[in-house]
């Protein structure tokens, strides 16, 4: 016995299929009390000529039209009105195949006839039919559940964990729809799995709430920190050369290209003479310029300071070296940045962070899953005290290093790491202002495009989509889209989602506060669904004006703030 065994004759038969096209189905309504329950992106049940399947179709228009009908006695033109439904099909219901039973199938094994009977899709029917298309996540050893269905609140919404994080994401919706939720859901759930393996960075400090077994928190280098078990520094010499020149070189320079020739030269040379000092043979014969070989950078300033001053014999007299003079706003700018308090993270030059193993242990710290470092397998980095120059840079070195990491495991041992990119327009621009944000935006763009074939996943979180790269968009398929009132943002995502969906993203500016439309891969119906409140709730950036107005007094903190502004340090 199926869940839609309808009688032909029942008063639960909605009307008949009038035309049919590719995947559209419009319906002519016989039943208009039944109509009146039926809402655009409703479920409808669709009689099929096989027995024991259904299609079902999403109701995309519901219309009244007038027609001819005739003529009264004394001649003036009758109209009949017709109610017709337009809905798009989006899959197949089987009773049974195979051993299981209530299947559904995203695929259209056939259309419907002409006059085939429609039926409304609700009660009973409704929660047995939701916990169909979630089936085959529930059959999995960890489904991932976002909340209930709009549709249906006493069905939960489950998704299939491996699809979601194998196809990459995107989060998006405006401030306050609740996208900091949904990730803490879906944060609070990997947590407990014995191997879970995220990195979250964490730009404003969100996700400081989110404590317990399987998070660990990490905080890349304020002006005032020094080497400890929860603070990181990204230093200089883990940077590519392409990396390293856009951080330090003005491209505007007349001298840009013997500045940047004469910098390659000195690093490979630094790094070479580490290398003879640490005995590391095997790695002399092959290194590059952008392997991740420690050196000082005080030994590049003093060499550049003594060739920008060089002279050398000539045929009558001294004269000036090839150097002379040509790098002198090149090593101005290296001291500034050296002596910068807020690039403490980046140009330490403490012995631990000088040292040839310190990559080692940011890796394993960034990539070790909970099994190898007790129950701290969900890494969230604080990059709040990075400053937002560098911030695209900083994060895209962090997501980098991990991907080349994973690129050099064989095969059969790369455990799988999940990238949570939060506030993402900030450092995955659409259109890059700098050679910061473009060098930074080429790591992520790779991530993208190779990510999966490594074991890289990516879940984009963003409050502007139309400001996120387009390409880093496009290669995600599975989307949980808020309310978005911002109509850029709106058509962004309304081009990535499938054509067949209809009018379903016209959902996007009028959906409640943590409320999503979940579509892609990990889904196997287009759901609307109300997302269910986490037990660890991050930092709400909200603030209610109109009551904290409302108070008698309040606190004089302006002289800590500017202390704190000066010291750039909180």
């Amino acid at each position: 016995m199926g869940i839609f065994d309808y009688k032909e004759e029942s008063i639960e038969k909605i009307g008949t299929v009038d035309s049919v096209d590719t995947a559209n189905v419009v319906i002519k309504i016989d039943n208009e009390d039944l109509l009146r329950k039926v809402q655009v992106n409703n479920l409808l049940v669709i009689q099929c000529s096989k027995v024991g399947k259904h299609l079902i179709a999403l109701v995309s228009k519901i219309m009244r039209n007038a027609t001819l009908d005739g003529a009264d006695d004394e001649g003036f033109p009758k109209y009949k009105a017709e109610n017709v439904i337009k809905a798009t099909l989006i899959g197949t219901h089987l009773d049974k195949e195979g051993t299981k039973t209530n299947v559904f199938k995203r695929t259209l094994e056939t259309v419907p006839e002409i006059n085939a009977n429609c039926y409304t899709l609700d009660g009973d029917r409704l929660t047995a039919f939701m916990k169909a298309i979630s089936q085959l996540a529930i059959d999995a050893k960890n489904p991932l559940t976002l909340g209930n269905y709009t549709l249906d609140d006493k069905a939960e919404a489950w998704i299939d964990g491996n699809k979601f994080f194998q196809r990459h994401a995107v989060i998006v919706g405006s401030t306050g729809s609740g996208k900091s939720w949904t990730v803490a859901k879906l944060l609070e759930q990997i947590a407990p799995l014995p191997s879970c393996n995220v990195v979250v960075f964490d730009v404003h400090g969100e996700y400081a709430p989110l404590i317990g077994n399987g998070f660990q928190h990490l905080k890349i280098a304020g002006p005032n920190d020094s080497v400890a078990e929860n603070i990181i520094f990204l230093p200089y010499w883990l940077l590519t050369y392409n990396e390293m020149i856009s951080l330090m070189l003005d491209r505007s320079d007349n001298n840009a290209p013997n500045q940047a020739m004469a910098f390659s030269n000195a690093v490979i040379e630094q790094k070479r003479k580490q290398l003879e000092i640490l005995s590391k043979a095997d790695v002399l014969a092959n290194f590059t310029i952008d392997s991740p070989v420690p050196y000082k950078i005080e030994d590049i300033l003093n060499d550049f300071r003594a060739k920008d001053i060089e002279m050398v014999p000539g045929a009558k007299s001294e004269k000036q070296g090839p150097l002379n003079g040509k790098l002198t706003r090149f090593i101005q700018r290296l001291e500034a940045k050296t002596n910068d308090k807020r690039l403490n993270f980046l140009f330490n030059s403490s012995d631990a962070v000088l040292d040839y193993n310190y990559a080692e242990l940011i890796c394993k710290k960034l990539m070790h899953s909970s099994s190898l470092q007790t129950a701290k397998g969900i890494k969230i980095i604080d990059f709040s005290e990075v400053p937002s120059d560098v911030l695209p840079l900083m994060i895209s070195l962090v997501g980098r290093i991990i991907f080349s990491v994973q690129q050099w495991i064989p095969k059969e041992n790369r455990h799988p790491l999940s990238l949570f990119c939060d506030e993402a327009h900030l450092y995955l621009p659409a259109n890059t202002n700098s050679s910061i944000e473009a060098t930074g935006l080429e790591n992520f763009e790779r991530i993208a495009k190779e990510g999966r074939k490594y074991g890289i996943g990516l879940t984009v979180i963003s409050q502007r989509p139309a400001e996120v790269n387009r390409t880093i968009l496009s290669q995600s398929n599975n989307f949980i889209a808020m309310r978005l009132t911002n109509a850029e943002d709106q058509a962004v995502i309304k081009r990535l989602l499938p054509d067949s969906l209809g009018n379903f993203s016209e959902l996007l500016p009028i959906l409640d506060v943590g409320e999503a439309l979940v579509v892609g891969d990990a889904s196997l119906l287009p759901s609307r669904v109300k997302i269910a409140e986490p037990k660890l709730k991050p930092n709400s950036a909200t603030i209610d004006f109109w009551d904290e107005w409302q108070k008698t007094s309040t606190v004089d903190v302006i002289s800590k703030a500017i202390e704190a502004l000066r010291k750039q340090s909180k």
